[in-house]
């Protein structure tokens, strides 16, 4: 676990990611981050939550038909 900071920053607050987290995640100056709320709090990540939804019946789809899909790209 890392331990960040809140700092104003005008009107307004953010957090001094270390340098570490930015670098395992590839996080980069001015990119977005998404911010998911759960009954426990929040979690801040670089992936966004909808495309992981969109994803995963992508993802069962390839897998079963995935020998159909090698041919159609040939």
């Amino acid at each position: 676990m890392k331990k960040v900071k809140l700092r104003k920053v005008g009107n307004s607050y953010g957090l001094t990611l270390p340098k570490e987290l930015l670098e395992k995640y590839n996080i980069k100056e001015g990119e977005e981050l998404y911010v998911v709320e759960s009954s426990y709090g929040f979690t801040l990540t670089p992936y966004d939550p909808d495309f992981e939804e969109w994803a995963s019946p992508f993802d069962k789809t390839n897998k079963k038909y995935k020998n159909a899909l090698k041919e159609l790209s040939k």
